[in-house]
């Protein structure tokens, strides 16, 4: 399959997470499946990038040689933040050696996660009903550190703050995301992330209405409905809903991605565009769905 730089009728181009090959949580789900396997699949099927992963190296010297011999650029890649109980200084320290290996690959944003303010031990292995919430007086405060932060990579580093709305997370719902990035500055770009907006139980649709212009990454990720019922229904854990096959890739599940496109093509958007799907590569063989994806999503672009 030829490579494709971008999406057709676009700027946007596509790119595929590693998260389909070996689980960046649950590392026994493609423990057996090399980085080398993960990147020719993905340059096989078309994609003209990829995010980091857990087996990727960490240094732009062996790095970027990887991806070039595969055609591939990186996207971008997760950096776990704690700013809802830590300082704007303490996370500059801790982000400092993935931001450089950002910067030195090209990257233009910074996926940022927020893992402060969970629920101890293992928090992705509770049920759902145990997510700790942040209480609405803090988030005003935590928006601020947000775009503090959201300002000094930029300045340091030239990358753009990507925040991830996430399951478990201190901005999972509709109403957290929309405290939380609607009380901070533009430097506080947005991640829309198609999957966790579903699964949370809204539709992704409203972030793009009110936060179009703060979007700066997009995970394109689907849920299978009844699965997602049947961990909501059970108090099931997050880590329980990705083994069960909560999340799948875009056209295998019952989220709508035409907004998306229309999103796309209206806003000029000329970001990167994630096919992302955690679930078990015994279950659903990599290299065939996210061809599968791939295939849908650049039918969509030229429907």
């Amino acid at each position: 399959m030829s490579q494709q730089s971008t999406l057709p009728t676009s700027k946007a181009r596509l790119a595929v997470s590693p998260l389909s090959w070996a689980n960046d949580v649950l590392e026994d789900l493609g423990a057996d499946i090399s980085l080398d396997t993960c990147l020719r699949d993905a340059s096989a099927n078309g994609y003209a990038g990829v995010e980091l992963g857990r087996k990727f190296p960490r240094e732009a010297s062996v790095l970027k040689p990887l991806l070039d011999s595969n055609a591939l650029a990186l996207a971008s890649g997760w950096h776990s933040g704690q700013l809802a109980e830590k300082s704007v200084d303490e996370e500059m320290a801790s982000v400092a050696t993935h931001a450089e290996l950002l910067k030195a690959m090209g990257c233009s944003v910074l996926v940022y996660g927020e893992v402060a303010m969970m629920t101890p031990g293992s928090p992705l292995d509770e049920p759902m009903s145990r997510r700790l919430l942040m209480p609405s007086t803090q988030r005003i405060g935590y928006s601020s550190r947000l775009t503090e932060f959201g300002k000094r990579p930029f300045d340091t580093y030239g990358l753009r703050l990507a925040y991830h709305h996430h399951l478990m997370m201190v901005a999972e719902t509709f109403e957290e995301i929309s405290d939380i990035i609607g009380a901070a500055g533009p430097e506080t770009g947005l991640l829309l992330d198609t999957g966790h907006a579903a699964a949370a139980g809204f539709d992704y649709a409203k972030l793009i209405k009110r936060f179009g212009d703060r979007i700066v990454h997009i995970h394109l990720k689907d849920v299978r409905k009844a699965i997602c019922a049947e961990v909501q229904s059970k108090d099931l854990s997050f880590n329980d809903g990705v083994r069960s096959g909560m999340f799948t890739v875009p056209g295998d599940g019952v989220v709508d991605f035409d907004p998306i496109v229309r999103f796309v093509k209206d806003s000029g958007y000329a970001g990167w565009l994630v096919v992302e799907a955690e679930q078990d590569p015994a279950v659903a063989a990599p290299k065939e769905y996210t061809a599968e994806a791939f295939e849908f999503i650049q039918a969509k672009f030229r429907a």
